[in-house]
């Protein structure tokens, strides 16, 4: 899934939509996606200056837009948006910095009703860098 397909889903805009590139989905159980990281961030000028580091919520916020492409993605969630509802169990191993290729992976674990569970990590070169598990609620989009 390319970014246009990704902006057809997601709601998300510049500076906010925190996924480049899917390239692993399974509708409704799995996606697989991609940010790389550059110094050009607008976050890294403040976190911090002269040590640029991507913040951990902007960290979990991409595991979170990586679900929902592959929840929304399907024809029966077209028409909703998901919010996040929760964090539990969220542990980071490494910082992540400019010149990183963040590969991030969710997976629905359950959906009932308007709500739901992911368990999501990122990784770096194949080291866990994050993990741990996003709740979220959906409703009807305008």
């Amino acid at each position: 899934m390319d970014i246009n397909k990704i902006m057809e889903i997601l709601p998300h805009r510049y500076p906010f939509l925190l996924v480049d590139k899917i390239i692993e989905l399974v509708p409704g159980e799995k996606a697989v996606g991609i940010k790389n990281l550059t110094i050009n961030e607008p976050f890294f000028a403040g976190h911090f200056p002269g040590r640029p580091i991507m913040p951990g919520v902007l960290m979990i916020e991409s595991m979170a837009q990586v679900g929902a492409c592959a929840l929304l993605g399907q024809e029966k969630y077209q028409d909703k948006l998901a919010f996040l509802a929760g964090v539990d169990n969220m542990r980071f191993k490494r910082l992540a910095v400019p010149g990183d290729r963040l590969v991030i992976t969710s997976n629905v674990v359950r959906v009932k009703g308007n709500f739901g569970k992911f368990s999501a990590q990122i990784k770096i070169d194949d080291e866990l860098i994050c993990q741990g598990d996003l709740m979220f609620g959906m409703e009807k989009s305008n």
